[in-house]
């Protein structure tokens, strides 16, 4: 069923000038529908440029004051069709400015030719891109898109069978912490890294200067099977790119002028033409050179008459030409291309494969012969219809598209584009992004028996990941130590019951990276916070004993006297987080004792006294003068009462007097007042109570309290000091760093909170990380801290937290981020590549192990034997692998080293094995004769000589040159020598120039020799002594004789010209001819001719011909007998099948053929077709013809495959057809066969 278009009359492309108005029409199927206008893919709206009309089902838009920006690509959208059409605008005509005389108009713009490939050597890729019209004047992409690796993709290329052809990749490594990774592979799967050898070479170099990575694939000596499509992939930690490129290799051509009778001529010592070997150097012998007002008629195409014609007359043919090598013939004739039929319906057709990632769409394209013609897509030889947005139509002109929206892996099947009976084929690979990781692993830190989960989360939902632990991958075993869970995206490895074996390395991977985390498992060390201390307390009161511990999940017992106590009325026992309380309401005097806690798991203690104050009353008189007894506050050793900031300050003070005295409580000169609401102030019979709730730092000092009455009063001074956490410590410096640590220092912060600084603890994270990991547990007393277990290459941040008994501080500010790396291992190979008398050079290669920060260069140093002080060898570092050390003292021994450098500092030294003497070496003089000079060199007159010839010798060797036994002559040639070369150049040539020149290099008395000869070769002179020796019927005989003048060079040939004397235009009788005799025949009778003859040498023809002095006129003869022409038989017949097709019953699974005969010329086409279907094009079936025996071959059938099939053949004079059925039945499995049996 083909698709329906909306519109029953499409709007054309259109031409307009400048200035003018235009008109685009359309007719839709339906008067109801909806038309919509766009102008590169925006929707047009009427305005006074745009006027847009509809009546029925007709509409039109027009577009007023044409001006070149309104040269665009238009669409007109009607339901699901919509239709795209071009303006296209020419400019007003200008008058020109005074052109030159005969100077012909230019056009505007000028098409530019391609630059032509190259067709030796090395080719280059160059990209051929179809130029589809798209939406946005955009072509189709049908590629994948980068993500943002290459810098520069491979592109599509074509080559030569024979030729090479590289493709090269270009990767950024600025903002890769690793080294980027390549794969190169042909095909959808096959890796080429193990295909390397004779046909495949992978290069890899890299710029420093640049940091550019450069990745090739050179391929040598290309071959017909090569070409396809190709894939590169480059992946560097959780980055991943990919880009796909074909190559075409297209068949050698022959070059023009190409005798293919000679090409076939074998060399035999028996005199037989068909025996021996084939010989192609009278090829490689061969020029042709004509004179330009030469008329010469084009060499007859053998391969192109034997391509066309039927295999029945190849023998004929080969013999008409001269062909005597038949097998070699028809070898040749299959190994070339054939070439296809022309499509009638596609003017360009499907690709043979596309690849799209997935989620991503892809415009599939065809050419059309007809532009109203209507197309079908099939997918999987089911039509595909239009549902919603994931399939989009269009039509523009000739071109008809199909967009898939949103690809999955559903989408990856064969798509076919049908019309009429023509069709054309392609498969869409859709493949799957690469599944990175979104959010990393973070470091953690837990207590023996905690349960630990590490969360990672990737790209793509229902992703596999593999987990690996110090290198070896997890799995699920039996004890179910580790779980896996995924949710959506996020994936968990969950430990239950953490030990200190599951400490170390956890890393995750996906195919498209990985990401890693340290886990760290300590032992439980529970910190004291706050102690219980020792009360005194009256009769009735409450006594309150707290403590606090680090963690709030364990549990203790408390104990009076050694005895358990249990909860009653009186006593309770509360856990409230990290905080232990035991409270004694109505404290009596029988509670007095020592309460001791002692944690769960523990093997410590806390203990504090309980002491029960007896009040006695006594009698007092009526006037008793105040009193203050501060013998019953619980006070430190210089009376100075210390509270933790934070806590609640209670100052209960008892008090004595009659009548009740009044209480004031001063701190300095200020009267303390319930002002602040933190501050109670209370008096009570017998006691006045001074409370602060929260205590702060600026609340320490002497507080004063005095109590009045008539018959007196009484002071005190209380000392407070509030004790607080310190502060925080400045931001840490790193020190150093190395390959899995560092060094950290800090200074102490600049208030300890009134306690002394005990210690510190030290925290680290990755910089792009949330979560902190503690180093250690225990406070560490010094101010410096060696961290290690870190990740080369990482970025950490390093904080530190203060600690004194009270608790610890806030952290500080996080350091500068630093990465840990270490030094390089030493350069290698360091030796001695020349010495001089002052001078010395020196080459090394780079270290084995470089770590994760660049190599920033060498440093050089050398010392005197026998002394310890290493001098530079120059200012800074170098980053060549190779340097030369000069202003040395001749005669000293001395050592030296080299260093690699990098942000680490520098590497442990290569030094040399053993001191060097500051000395010249005397080398033998020794000339390196290149190889193209071991034979004569060869010039023509008039062209320039330049000779290089490499030696070597030290000192420097005394070079000389002489020409034929005789010193050379500056007149004849420039000579110019330096310390490792020597070069001989001469100009202009002339004859004079040949001979043998002699190279002499000397040292002392030792020398070396060299000779080359050089031939200097120019045009030959005419032949000598041309005579008409015969004349017989329309022959004529010629002699000649050598000329004097060979041009210093062999002669190869001679052309032999005739022209009659009333036209006097010459034709060539025999071109390079050896002989010095001839016979030239198939003259016309009646004619008068004169004759003449050129030399030819290497270098060409001679610049005069030899004309024969006389002429000679070719006589009448008698009337020739002409054979009677006898009209050719005609043995074509229609095709007819000799032997049917024959019905079959076969078993699913196996495979099948099915087979007839026919005969018929000329050779029929044989078509396939399963019930009525034909299946040519299936991949299923595989047809084959040889000597008119027709096989069908199944692959692999199923029941689906059984049916009636047909055979028909068809040719000029008719056609014939066969059929037969095919039942495929199931296989019976083995149970079944035992039941049977």
């Amino acid at each position: 069923m083909f698709l329906v278009s909306a519109f029953a009359k499409k709007p054309k492309t259109q031409e307009a000038k400048e200035g003018s108005c235009v008109v685009f029409e359309a007719e839709t199927e339906k008067s109801e529908a909806k038309v919509k206008w766009q102008c590169n893919s925006k929707d047009i709206a009427s305005s006074n440029k745009y006027a847009i009309t509809a009546a029925g089902n007709k509409h039109s838009l027009t577009i007023k004051d044409i001006t070149m920006e309104d040269a665009n690509v238009y669409a007109v959208i009607a339901g699901g069709s919509k239709v795209k059409f071009e303006l296209r605008v020419a400019s007003k005509p200008e008058v020109p400015a005074e052109a030159p005389a005969g100077e012909p108009g230019k056009a505007d713009q000028a098409p530019v030719p391609p630059p032509a490939a190259s067709t030796q050597g090395e080719t280059s890729a160059a990209p051929t891109p179809d130029a589809h019209p798209a939406e946005d004047a955009h072509p189709p992409d049908t590629r994948q898109d980068l993500t943002g690796l290459f810098t520069e993709k491979p592109q599509c290329g074509e080559v030569t069978v024979g030729e090479n052809i590289t493709f090269v990749a270009k990767v950024n490594a600025d903002s890769l912490l690793k080294k980027p990774s390549v794969k190169w592979f042909k095909g959808k799967w096959m890796d080429l890294a193990s295909k390397c050898g004779k046909h495949l070479q992978l290069k890899e170099t890299y710029d420093r200067n640049t940091k550019v990575y450069t990745f090739e694939m050179q391929i040598v000596a290309a071959k017909p099977n090569f070409a396809g499509g190709y894939r590169c992939e480059v992946s560097s930690k959780d980055k991943f790119d990919s880009c796909n490129f074909d190559l075409a290799v297209h068949e050698a051509r022959a070059p023009e002028g190409l005798d293919i009778r000679a090409a076939f001529r074998r060399t035999s010592t028996d005199g037989k033409d068909d025996s021996g070997e084939l010989d192609f150097s009278a090829l490689l012998k061969k020029r042709s050179i004509k004179p330009a007002h030469m008329n010469t008629d084009p060499d007859v195409d053998v391969w192109d008459i034997l391509s066309h014609a039927p295999p029945s007359e190849f023998e004929k043919i080969a013999f008409q030409y001269g062909i005597t090598d038949l097998r070699g013939m028809l070898k040749r004739l299959k190994k070339m291309k054939k070439e296809e039929k022309k499509s009638e319906a596609f003017l360009k057709k499907l690709d043979p494969a596309y690849q799209v990632l997935k989620g991503h769409k892809i415009k599939l394209g065809v050419e059309v012969a007809n532009e109203d013609v209507e197309v079908k897509w099939l997918k999987n030889g089911q039509e595909i219809q239009k549902s919603g947005s994931k399939y989009i139509f269009e039509s523009v002109g000739n071109m008809r598209y199909l967009t898939i929206n949103h690809c999955s892996l559903a989408d990856d099947a064969a798509y076919t584009c049908v019309i009429g009976e023509e069709k054309c084929t392609t498969e869409l690979f859709v493949k799957e992004p690469p599944v990175t990781i979104v959010k990393n692993l973070e470091d953690q830190m837990v207590m023996k028996g905690e349960r630990v989960e590490l969360e990672c989360e990737v790209s793509e939902e229902g992703a596999n990941v593999k987990w690996e632990k110090d290198g070896v991958e997890l799995t699920r075993d039996e004890s179910l130590k580790y779980r896996f869970k995924k949710d959506g995206c996020k994936h968990v490895l969950i430990i239950n019951e953490a030990t200190k074996e599951d400490g170390g390395h956890y890393k995750v991977k996906t195919n498209g990276g990985e990401s890693v985390a340290e886990l760290l498992v300590q032992e439980k060390e529970l910190e004291i916070y706050q102690s219980i201390a020792d009360l005194t307390v009256k009769a009735k009161d409450q006594a309150v004993f707290k403590c606090e511990v680090s963690d709030e999940n364990v549990k203790g017992t408390w104990y009076k006297n050694g005895v358990e106590v249990k909860p009653n009325a009186r006593t309770n026992i509360s856990h409230i987080g990290r905080i232990h309380k035991l409270t004694i309401d109505e404290v009596k005097p029988e509670d007095e004792g020592d309460y001791t806690f002692v944690p769960d798991g523990y093997a410590f203690n806390l203990s504090a006294k309980l002491n029960f104050l007896e009040v006695k009353i006594d009698f007092v008189p009526r006037q008793d003068p105040p009193k203050i007894h501060l013998d019953c506050m619980g006070r430190t050793s210089d009376s100075t009462i210390i509270v933790v900031a934070g806590n609640k300050l209670r100052l209960d003070v008892p008090i004595t007097g009659d009548p009740s005295p009044t209480v004031i409580w001063t701190k300095g000169e200020k009267v303390i007042t319930e002002g602040d609401g933190r501050v109670h102030v209370e008096s009570t019979k017998g006691h006045c109570i001074f409370t602060i709730e929260g205590a702060e730092r600026q609340d320490e000092g002497i507080y004063s309290v005095v109590v009045r009455n008539p018959a007196g009063e009484d002071t005190a001074d209380i000392s407070v000091k509030v004790v607080d956490v310190p502060d925080p410590p400045q931001a840490p410096k790193i020190l150093s760093v190395g390959e899995d640590s560092c060094i950290v220092q800090w200074e102490p912060p600049l208030f300890n909170g009134g306690d002394p600084i005990i210690g510190y603890v030290v925290e680290r994270k990755k910089l792009r990380s949330y979560r902190w990991m503690r180093l250690n547990f225990d406070p560490y007393p010094e101010t410096t801290f060696e961290a290690r277990r870190m990740i080369e290459g990482m970025a950490y941040e390093m904080r530190v937290y203060a600690v004194n008994n009270i608790g610890m501080s806030h952290h500080s500010p996080a350091s500068q981020p630093f990465v840990p790396v270490a030094p390089t291992s030493e350069p290698i190979g360091l030796h001695v590549e020349d010495i001089s008398d002052t001078s010395i050079t020196l080459k090394w290669r780079a270290p084995e192990r470089i770590g994760a920060a660049k190599l920033e260069g060498y440093g050089v140093e050398y010392c005197k034997e026998g002394t310890d002080e290493w001098i530079p060898a120059n200012q800074g570092l170098t980053e060549r692998s190779s340097m030369t050390i000069k202003n040395l003292t001749t005669g000293d021994k001395l050592l030296f080293r080299v260093r690699a450098y990098n942000m680490a500092g520098p590497s442990s030294p290569a030094v040399l094995a053993q001191p060097v003497t500051i000395r010249e070496i005397m080398q033998r003089p020794k000339i390196w004769l290149p190889r193209n000079l071991r034979q004569t060199l060869i010039k023509k007159v008039g062209e320039t000589v330049n000779i290089m010839i490499p030696f070597q010798g030290k000192p420097r060797p005394k070079v000389t040159w002489s020409k034929d036994g005789e010193p050379l002559e500056p007149s004849i040639a420039s000579v110019r020598n330096s310390d490792f070369d020597s070069i001989l150049f001469i100009r202009k040539t002339e004859r004079k120039h040949s001979g043998q020149y002699d190279l002499t290099v000397q040292i002392e008395n030792v020398e070396d020799t060299a000779k080359v000869m050089l031939q200097i070769v120019d045009l030959p002179g005419p032949p000598e002594v041309l005579k008409i020796v015969d004349v017989w019927g329309f022959n004529v005989a010629l002699e000649w004789k050598q000329p004097k003048d060979n041009g210093n060079c062999e002669i190869s040939g001679y052309t032999v010209q005739k022209a009659d004397k009333k036209t006097m235009e010459w034709f060539t009788v025999h071109d390079h001819y050896r002989r010095t005799h001839c016979v030239a025949s198939d003259l016309i009778m009646g004619n008068e001719y004169i004759f003449r003859v050129f030399s030819i040498n290497l270098v060409g023809l001679s610049l005069e011909p030899l004309t024969t002095k006389d002429s000679v006129f070719i006589q009448k003869s008698g009337i020739n007998y002409k054979s009677p022409a006898y009209r050719e038989h005609d043995f074509s017949e229609a095709p007819k099948f000799t032997h049917p097709l024959v019905n079959r019953s076969i078993i699913a699974g196996y495979n099948a053929t099915l087979s007839c005969a026919v005969r018929g010329i000329p050779k029929p086409k044989v078509t396939w077709y399963k019930n009525k279907m034909d299946i040519s094009n299936e991949a299923k079936y595989r047809m084959l013809s040889k000597q008119g025996i027709l096989t069908l071959e199944i692959r692999k059938p199923c029941p689906f495959d059984g049916g009636v099939y047909m055979c028909k053949a068809v040719n000029d004079k008719g056609e014939d057809v066969v059929e037969c059925k095919l039942e495929v039945r199931p296989q019976i499995a083995k149970e079944e066969k035992k039941e049977a049996q």
